[in-house]
């Protein structure tokens, strides 16, 4: 687990215990100290989520078709390559997904850069929140691929082409489909967790020119873990909506 280091998080368990305990009582759960129930995972989440919402809502009072602004064109190329991303991927039933693999996107690369500003950490470098963004992934990718072929054709892909097959493929297919959440998982959690922790190193080391090439290196691999992260579940869900597996 990631040591709490947020100020917001002081200032959460603070002046918000109660809330937090009764939120973990809603869940039939208690903290260890029930003085400090927050975690910075989870108020880091509540921090990036916050910060999406107002984005949202700048964007949508600043929509134009005549003058965009910046933060449009921002929004407007990240939907146009996820979009094109997904026709690559899944094929013309793409654009019918584009709006969980844009949210899914824009969460994780915000958690993985909310780590840069000091004072703050990163989410998804704590394991709750990648297995929480990985299991989305995995209901998301079933429930659709039920919706479209329907239990019969869906779980037949299960058995193999070869009836004879099916002994032997049923197992190693559950096993692949249940590694799935396991591999985004780790993936997303390992890299944003080694990448903060040589940042921080090197910023305890001195604050020039070092320093900041560390820092650009982590924002590209935020940027790149998001990418991978809906690359590839555009890749499971092309797979479980196709008409032949």
């Amino acid at each position: 687990m990631v040591t709490r280091e947020a100020w917001l998080t002081i200032f959460f368990n603070k002046y918000m215990a109660g809330l937090g305990n009764a939120l973990l009582a809603l869940f039939h759960q208690t903290a260890a100290d029930p003085k400090e129930p927050w975690a910075d995972f989870i108020v880091m989440q509540l921090l990036v989520a916050a910060l999406i919402i107002l984005l949202l809502v700048a964007l949508r009072s600043k929509l134009s078709v005549d003058k965009p602004g910046t933060l449009q064109h921002i929004f407007e190329m990240i939907r146009e390559f996820i979009r094109e991303t997904a026709h690559d991927q899944i094929g013309h039933d793409g654009h019918h997904h584009v709006g969980i693999f844009v949210t899914l996107f824009i969460f994780i690369l915000c958690a993985n850069l909310i780590g840069i500003i000091p004072g703050f950490v990163s989410p998804t470098q704590c394991y709750y929140v990648t297995a929480g963004c990985a299991l989305l992934s995995f209901l998301y990718y079933n429930i659709v691929g039920l919706k479209k072929n329907g239990l019969w054709k869906y779980t037949k892909h299960f058995f193999g082409p070869i009836p004879v097959m099916a002994p032997l493929m049923l197992p190693i297919e559950i096993i692949s489909h249940l590694a799935r959440p396991l591999s985004l998982t780790i993936r997303l959690f390992a890299n944003m967790y080694a990448g903060e922790k040589v940042m921080l190193a090197f910023l305890s080391l001195t604050y020039l020119v070092i320093p900041s090439v560390f820092m650009g290196l982590h924002v590209f691999v935020a940027l790149l873990q998001a990418y991978i992260f809906v690359l590839m579940t555009m890749i499971y869900v092309a797979g479980a909506v196709a008409e032949e597996h």
